[in-house]
């Protein structure tokens, strides 16, 4: 397995201080800041948007930003994010009129660009873009919400996308969302994921840096 990546979604973070919490998780590990933009059109929560994004940027946040949307329509938004200090966008292919054109968009404007997936779609999606994608990202619980169980059906799912990245020959990140805790990332790691993204596992930790590093840990006993 390549280098693997830890995510903390910020969604379950404090957000009465926000960038402290941003902060204070990346010093104790994490690589890379997730963040959930809903609508509460294609899933049933409201959350947070391009000034929020804006804000951490503005607050010295200067880590890679995963913007995760969960919108519909998706295509109008991604400028916005862009712009405000966006690295990877990913969206639901159900969110899409045209997923090859979305990809095209994220690309125009200086993002690597990824295709998400819930439960119960199909990865045949991927057919025909997987040229165009940087990340794939596998739901491993219905979106909308943190602090959601893990769906152990995902990891058919996770073994499936691996395949199909290793055959293509192309550097895409697999990426797993929902539930994962020290007692299942390894799991995770072992059917080929190697991006986790983390949210309620840490933020409701009072000593980030322990959980990240025992998630670490229970990583490398696989790529050891």
């Amino acid at each position: 397995m390549s280098k693997y990546l830890v995510a903390p979604s910020i969604l379950s973070a404090n957000f009465a201080k926000l960038g402290e919490e941003t902060t204070n998780v990346l010093n104790a590990g994490g690589d890379v800041i997730h963040f959930d933009v809903m609508d509460n059109h294609y899933v049933p929560n409201l959350t947070i948007g391009p000034m929020v994004l804006k804000s951490l940027r503005d607050y010295g946040i200067a880590a890679p930003i995963d913007v995760h949307l969960m919108v519909k329509p998706v295509d109008d938004l991604i400028p916005e994010f862009a712009r405000v200090g966006a690295n990877y966008i990913t969206f639901h292919p159900e969110t899409s009129e045209h997923v090859d054109r979305t990809l095209q968009i994220i690309k125009e404007n200086g993002c690597k660009a990824g295709l998400v997936f819930n439960p119960t779609t199909s990865l045949n999606y991927l057919d025909y873009i997987m040229d165009k994608l940087d990340i794939i990202l596998i739901m491993s619980v219905n979106p909308g919400f943190s602090n959601q169980s893990f769906i152990p059906s995902t990891l058919d799912k996770l073994i499936d996308a691996r395949k199909r990245i290793d055959q293509s020959g192309y550097n895409i990140i697999l990426e797993i969302d929902g539930g994962i805790k020290i007692d299942n990332i390894r799991k995770a790691a072992e059917f080929g994921a190697n991006m986790f993204v983390i949210g309620s596992a840490i933020f409701s930790s009072n000593n980030y840096k322990k959980i990240i590093n025992s998630m670490r840990n229970e990583i490398e006993k696989v790529i050891a």
